[in-house]
């Protein structure tokens, strides 16, 4: 697994990003690429034992901080680390990005610039993967405040599709999240989004409660 780490997303980058990266790589085996500004990161990696670790490093000439506003940041710091590293990704040189930096500028970046949306997709979604032992997926986790049925189901469609590789498994098991498991509960745009998401060919399971959820009831919800 090739993975590109954004050494410049954190609060006090870029001391904690290069710390675990390190830690990832020595822990899993992991090829890593840092990204940002190369002599800071190289000046942190003189701290750490990286002996027989693949670690790599590539220079980014601009940040997106966290005050920034993500769409003009995305726009006019087109060498920034996060740029830099999703590229890698788009060009087929790394697996996965990962950065602790301005969630807004990486859906910006990544959406608009970089990789784009999966054709047909519509909005795009932040998915976290639950520390418990069935590792479900809750899909969208803030990128969007307002949805209509169709985002729901393209959500359950990318989640779907993560879990399954994620996890090796066949035919994720689809929820959603709502107030009572009967298809009467909730609000109208869970009721909206059951047809859709039944008919969708997604192993729907229909509607679950939270606690259901952490209890491994379903992959994805």
């Amino acid at each position: 697994m090739r993975i590109v780490v954004d050494a410049m997303g954190s609060d006090n980058h870029p001391g904690p990003d290069v710390t675990g990266a390190v830690m990832a790589a020595r822990e899993f085996g992991c090829e890593i690429t840092l990204v940002g500004n190369e002599s800071q990161i190289q000046e942190e990696l003189e701290h750490q034992d990286t002996a027989g670790l693949s670690i790599q490093v590539v220079h980014a000439s601009q940040v997106i901080k966290m005050d920034d506003k993500p769409g003009e940041a995305s726009r006019a710091k087109t060498d920034s680390s996060m740029h830099v590293g999703l590229r890698l990704v788009k060009d087929g040189q790394a697996d996965a990005f990962v950065s602790a930096g301005n969630t807004g500028g990486i859906l910006a970046v990544a959406t608009l610039h970089t990789l784009r949306r999966i054709r047909g997709i519509k909005r795009p979604a932040l998915g976290v993967i639950f520390p418990i032992k069935e590792r479900p997926m809750l899909i969208d986790h803030g990128a969007n405040t307002d949805c209509k049925p169709e985002y729901l189901l393209q959500f359950g469609m990318m989640g779907s599709l993560y879990v399954e590789r994620l996890r090796k498994i066949d035919a994720p098991r689809i929820a959603l999240l709502s107030t009572g498991e009967e298809e009467g509960k909730g609000n109208q745009l869970i009721k909206d989004t059951i047809p859709l998401l039944a008919g969708s060919g997604l192993n729907f399971i229909g509607n679950i409660e939270p606690k259901e959820f952490v209890n491994g009831y379903a992959d994805v919800a």
